[in-house]
Protein backbone atom coordinates (compact mmCIF):
# COMPACT_ATOMS: atom_id res chain seq x y z
CA UNK A 1 0.00 0.00 0.00
CA UNK A 2 1.22 3.68 -0.94
CA UNK A 3 0.17 6.14 2.09
CA UNK A 4 -0.04 10.28 0.78
CA UNK A 5 -0.29 12.81 3.62
CA UNK A 6 -1.10 15.97 2.64
CA UNK A 7 -2.95 19.07 4.64
CA UNK A 8 0.42 20.73 6.60
CA UNK A 9 0.93 23.98 6.36
CA UNK A 10 1.81 27.22 9.03
CA UNK A 11 -0.99 28.00 11.57
CA UNK A 12 -1.12 30.39 14.47
CA UNK A 13 -1.01 29.07 17.78
CA UNK A 14 -4.47 28.17 18.99
CA UNK A 15 -5.37 27.20 15.54
CA UNK A 16 -6.14 23.98 13.52
CA UNK A 17 -5.25 21.86 10.95
CA UNK A 18 -6.22 18.81 9.06
CA UNK A 19 -3.92 15.97 7.87
CA UNK A 20 -5.42 13.44 5.31
CA UNK A 21 -3.57 10.05 4.37
CA UNK A 22 -4.83 8.82 1.35
CA UNK A 23 -3.81 5.29 0.64
CA UNK A 24 -3.59 3.43 -2.85
CA UNK A 25 -2.59 0.02 -4.06
CA UNK A 26 -4.52 -1.16 -1.22
CA UNK A 27 -7.17 -1.10 1.05
CA UNK A 28 -6.81 0.69 4.59
CA UNK A 29 -9.38 -1.77 6.35
CA UNK A 30 -6.41 -4.28 6.03
CA UNK A 31 -4.42 -2.25 8.20
CA UNK A 32 -4.23 -0.11 11.38
CA UNK A 33 -2.75 3.35 10.84
CA UNK A 34 -1.12 5.91 12.89
CA UNK A 35 0.48 8.71 12.70
CA UNK A 36 4.19 10.22 13.35
CA UNK A 37 6.06 13.12 13.80
CA UNK A 38 9.64 14.03 14.01
CA UNK A 39 11.41 17.38 14.18
CA UNK A 40 15.32 17.81 13.15
CA UNK A 41 17.52 16.01 15.18
CA UNK A 42 15.36 13.88 16.66
CA UNK A 43 13.23 10.29 16.85
CA UNK A 44 10.16 10.22 15.13
CA UNK A 45 7.91 10.28 17.65
CA UNK A 46 4.18 8.49 18.20
CA UNK A 47 1.17 10.56 17.59
CA UNK A 48 -2.00 8.33 17.53
CA UNK A 49 -3.37 5.50 16.24
CA UNK A 50 -6.42 3.65 15.27
CA UNK A 51 -7.66 0.14 14.56
CA UNK A 52 -9.06 -1.29 11.42
CA UNK A 53 -12.42 -0.61 12.72
CA UNK A 54 -11.73 2.85 14.01
CA UNK A 55 -13.13 1.00 17.36
CA UNK A 56 -9.88 1.32 18.85
CA UNK A 57 -8.02 4.67 19.18
CA UNK A 58 -4.33 5.68 21.03
CA UNK A 59 -3.09 8.73 21.68
CA UNK A 60 0.64 10.22 22.95
CA UNK A 61 -0.68 12.23 26.28
CA UNK A 62 1.45 15.72 24.53
CA UNK A 63 -2.05 15.21 22.32
CA UNK A 64 -4.81 13.80 24.36
CA UNK A 65 -7.49 15.92 24.68
CA UNK A 66 -6.47 18.08 21.18
CA UNK A 67 -5.92 15.76 18.20
CA UNK A 68 -8.91 13.28 16.82
CA UNK A 69 -7.91 10.64 14.61
CA UNK A 70 -10.27 9.19 12.09
CA UNK A 71 -10.50 6.98 8.89
CA UNK A 72 -12.99 5.85 6.45
CA UNK A 73 -12.28 2.49 4.65
CA UNK A 74 -14.37 3.09 1.89
CA UNK A 75 -12.50 6.24 1.18
CA UNK A 76 -8.94 4.60 1.61
CA UNK A 77 -8.35 7.82 3.66
CA UNK A 78 -7.13 8.68 7.33
CA UNK A 79 -7.40 11.83 8.98
CA UNK A 80 -5.28 13.75 12.00
CA UNK A 81 -7.86 17.06 13.23
CA UNK A 82 -5.30 18.90 15.40
CA UNK A 83 -6.66 21.61 17.61
CA UNK A 84 -4.93 23.86 19.93
CA UNK A 85 -1.57 23.86 18.30
CA UNK A 86 1.89 25.03 19.72
CA UNK A 87 5.00 25.72 18.62
CA UNK A 88 5.74 22.21 20.37
CA UNK A 89 3.39 20.45 17.79
CA UNK A 90 5.90 21.94 14.73
CA UNK A 91 7.11 19.19 13.20
CA UNK A 92 6.91 16.94 9.69
CA UNK A 93 4.15 14.79 9.90
CA UNK A 94 3.92 11.01 8.58
CA UNK A 95 1.11 8.51 8.08
CA UNK A 96 1.88 4.76 8.61
CA UNK A 97 -0.19 1.50 8.40
CA UNK A 98 0.56 -2.36 9.98
CA UNK A 99 -0.82 -5.23 9.17
CA UNK A 100 -0.35 -5.74 12.83
CA UNK A 101 -1.75 -3.11 14.89
CA UNK A 102 -1.91 -3.53 18.74
CA UNK A 103 -2.61 -0.17 20.40
CA UNK A 104 0.20 -0.46 22.77
CA UNK A 105 2.59 -0.97 19.87
CA UNK A 106 3.82 2.95 19.51
CA UNK A 107 7.37 2.89 18.03
CA UNK A 108 8.14 3.36 14.44
CA UNK A 109 9.31 -0.24 14.16
CA UNK A 110 5.90 -1.37 14.06
CA UNK A 111 4.40 0.22 11.41
CA UNK A 112 5.92 -1.39 8.13
CA UNK A 113 4.22 1.28 5.31
CA UNK A 114 5.52 5.18 5.23
CA UNK A 115 4.19 8.52 3.78
CA UNK A 116 6.05 11.15 2.67
CA UNK A 117 5.20 13.66 5.60
CA UNK A 118 3.63 16.60 5.26
CA UNK A 119 4.78 20.02 7.20
CA UNK A 120 2.93 21.63 9.83
CA UNK A 121 4.77 24.71 11.54
CA UNK A 122 2.99 26.28 14.65
CA UNK A 123 4.19 30.09 14.89
CA UNK A 124 3.97 31.69 17.98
Amino acid sequence: VQLQASGGGLVQAGGSLRLSCAASGGTIGNYGMGWFRQVPGKEREFVASISRSAATTNFADSVKGRFFISRHNAKNTMWLQMSSLTSEDTAVYYCAATTTWVPERIGSEAFEYWGQGTQVTVSS
